[in-house]
């Protein structure tokens, strides 16, 4: 007999980075409500609407709960039918084992998407598939996203993951470039409750800066807002360094001790005047001029941006500079300021630092990071002929048909790979092309800890969560696929299969020989962890340089030589161009790229893929709010639905990202109904920073015309 009772469990959000503790209340085998948990120290309650869909996610028609094999149904045509887990593991084993022994391990692609990073068993056991398969094509979500980031943490402070977090509740004036917390609820900043986070900066007399083509929900209840072009942010912050050097405002205090590369950075901007980077940015020459003082005189201040800044032709520029500049005026390693986190499982300790350059993709040259090359090369490598071309592809939990730059020829490249495999509880437009899908279990059904993003909260806690639902007979984790797959492609090339372990053992190991283990009073575990189910307080964060720092002899480094070449090819090739319109994407607070379209509950509401433009560019164009307008870019075109927004900067238009379902072939009913159209078929795998790799999604140069009839 079934059992029946009501029951309610302690859960963290997994779905974006701001990690919300929730209880979910059951009855048998179903979601009964969800509510924020006051007792998170972290969250404090809050939830946004996403935590609601928990319920959508595990109760959605379309999410494949068995193993799918694709099959000809007719010439060109093809359909997905339901297999049992050892034909399907078989059949992926096969492929990959064949494919390595008679092309070698470069033949193998590998993607995975950013759902990857918020279930913590694709992390801890990709490696029991993977280190098997060291081929040089792997990609991720990283390089059209927070690439530039990991890049700036190695080279200045010498870890991928040794990001500064903005202390919001502290600081006093803050200065925000490409952001829109209020909307993705931080990032790369695990920031929940920011809106009224950012009410507590304003009322204790604080000051919130938006620098933004946008003037998006953050910039709308900032003290402040700017408008800035498109691309030109780099100048922007060259010129704030500029005047912190002119004007005699560099004092990084405690930091000058360990700190090298001041000159060399003075002399670097030494001619990048606010004046020269007026007519760039679109921003006077006083405003910047202001802004560098108030950031420099503020008491504790913080410099920070994020996609906007990130995924443009000189995001690592840009993020280079923000570091500078927080360093420059003393606000690094400073309550108030930036500071690092020490969280119980510390990646930074745990982890490779990463690194650089080591390789390049075959078909641009385009460098590695991480071992990872970028993204945007992905169907260079597909194409390419000669050693090392992609003949089969595995994905994991990733979109890339809507998610990467130039998304339709990446769709039609998938169809010439000799084989696909993708782990995915989605059939969508990228696992379409998939020979073998292997669906992992529903977030409710397995434990959850989140290993990346504690590592950027903006306070330092603990929290577990156990099952909400036990794993039905038959289902695999996303933990054992990996397991199970390695085990088999270990027996096919002879090799020595990897011990499994399930991820929380290994997440207990890290908490008991982690900054708040077995050693200190925390005496942190997974079962101290399990006795406080909404999560332990593990304090504010608190100044921890130079011995936090993992470069050589603990310094910060600002003198990058490759960053100092980009600000010479920044300022000869950096003009905006001002004859076209400049595309922008951006998000929704029900968004989390293209996995949260097929749920009713964020679904629900005003239609959101619609091109925001200017109303004097609207009038200027003869067009008006409703009618359908073809966006062009290098690429290719597509049509979206015009509205009229006074939210745009004039000659500067907004897509959303994640659009473009109800391909043949996909399953999704709530999302085709809200098909909209993608932006990534008319962003430019061409188009990328050409110091990271990164693409640059942001900043698209696009013509747009009436469309036709």
């Amino acid at each position: 007999m079934s059992d029946t009772s009501t029951r309610t469990h302690h859960r963290v959000c997994h779905l974006c980075e701001a990690m919300c503790g929730l209880l979910i209340q059951t009855k048998g085998d179903k979601v009964t409500d969800i509510r924020g948990d006051k007792d998170d120290p972290l969250s404090r309650g809050h939830v946004c609407p996403k935590a609601v869909a928990l319920q959508d996610i595990h109760e959605d028609p379309d999410r494949l709960r068995k193993p799918m094999k694709r099959i000809r149904s007719a010439p060109g045509e093809y359909q997905h039918v339901e297999i049992e887990w050892s034909e399907a593991l078989d059949l992926a084993a096969d492929a990959l084992a064949s494919t390595i022994e008679k092309q070698g391990v470069d033949a193998v692609g590998a993607y995975f998407g950013n759902p990857s990073v918020h279930n913590y068993g694709m992390l801890t056991h990709q490696r029991n598939l993977f280190r098997h398969i060291r081929t040089r094509n792997r990609f991720s979500a990283t390089s059209v996203d927070q690439l530039p980031h990991h890049l700036v943490s190695l080279w200045c402070f010498g870890h991928m993951l040794l990001h500064p977090i903005p202390d919001v509740d502290r600081t006093h004036y803050f200065l925000m470039l490409g952001a829109n917390p209020l909307a993705s609820n931080g990032s790369i900043w695990t920031v929940p409750d920011v809106r009224q986070r950012l009410k507590d900066l304003k009322s204790r007399g604080g000051k919130l800066v938006v620098v933004d083509p946008r003037r998006t929900e953050t910039a709308d209840m900032a003290s402040e807002h700017l408008f800035i072009r498109p691309g030109s942010d780099a100048a922007f912050l060259l010129a704030m360094i500029h005047v912190l050097f002119r004007d005699g405002l560099v004092a990084p205090g405690p930091l000058s001790t360990f700190t090298d590369g001041l000159d060399e950075v003075a002399a670097a901007v030494s001619g990048l005047s606010p004046d020269w980077a007026a007519p760039l940015t679109g921003i006077v020459a006083e405003d910047i001029v202001r802004i560098a003082h108030e950031l420099a005189e503020a008491e504790a201040g913080i410099c920070y941006g994020r996609m906007g800044v990130s995924t443009q032709a000189y995001g690592a520029l840009c993020q280079w500079a923000i570091q500078v500049i927080n360093v420059a005026t003393g606000h690094l390693d400073k309550p108030g300021g930036s500071l690092f986190t020490l969280p119980a499982m510390d990646q930074v300790v745990n982890t490779n630092p990463g690194g650089f350059g080591r390789f390049a993709s075959r078909g641009r040259g385009l460098p590695e990071f991480n071992y990872e090359l970028p993204a945007a090369t992905m169907v260079d490598e597909i194409r390419t002929e000669g050693e090392g071309q992609i003949r089969l592809m595995f994905t994991g939990a990733g979109n890339p048909v809507l998610s990467t730059p130039n998304g339709r020829v990446l769709d039609e490249a998938f169809e010439e790979l000799d084989f696909m495999i993708s782990v995915d509880p989605a059939l969508n437009e990228t696992t379409r092309h998939a020979d073998v899908i292997l669906p992992p279990t529903s977030p409710l059904e397995h434990d959850h800890y989140d290993i990346a993003f504690h590592n950027l909260a903006i306070r330092n806690t603990a929290r577990y969560s156990s099952a909400v639902f036990e794993k039905p007979e038959g289902a695999l984790h996303d933990w054992e696929i990996f397991s199970e797959l390695g085990a088999r492609v270990a027996a096919r090339l002879n090799l020595e299969p990897m011990p499994t372990y399930p991820p929380d053992r290994m997440v207990d190991a890290a908490l008991k020989s982690g900054p708040y283990g077995e050693h200190t009073d925390w005496q942190l575990s997974i079962d101290k962890l399990k006795a406080h189910p909404s999560g332990i307080d593990l304090g504010p964060l608190e100044p921890s340089c130079p011995e936090r720092l993992q470069t050589p002899a603990q310094r910060i480094q600002l003198a990058i030589p490759e960053v100092l070449a980009d600000i010479r090819r920044f300022v000869q090739d950096g003009n905006v161009d001002s004859d076209h319109y400049r595309l922008i994407g951006r998000r929704h607070v029900r968004d989390n790229n293209s996995w949260m379209h097929n749920h009713h509950r964020l679904m629900k509401g005003k239609p959101r893929c619609q091109l925001l433009m200017h109303p004097d560019d609207v009038a200027k164009e003869g067009w008006r709010s409703g009618m359908l307008v073809t966006i062009q870019s290098r690429v290719g075109a597509i049509d979206a639905e015009l509205a009229a927004s006074d939210e745009m900067m004039p000659g500067v238009v907004s897509l959303p990202h994640g659009y473009g379902h109800g391909l043949a072939g996909t399953r999704g009913e709530v999302a085709s109904r809200h098909a909209g159209v993608s932006c990534n078929d008319i962003t430019d795998e061409q188009f990328v920073d050409q110091l990271s790799g990164n693409a640059a999604v942001n900043g698209v140069s696009v013509r747009l015309s009436a469309a036709a009839a």
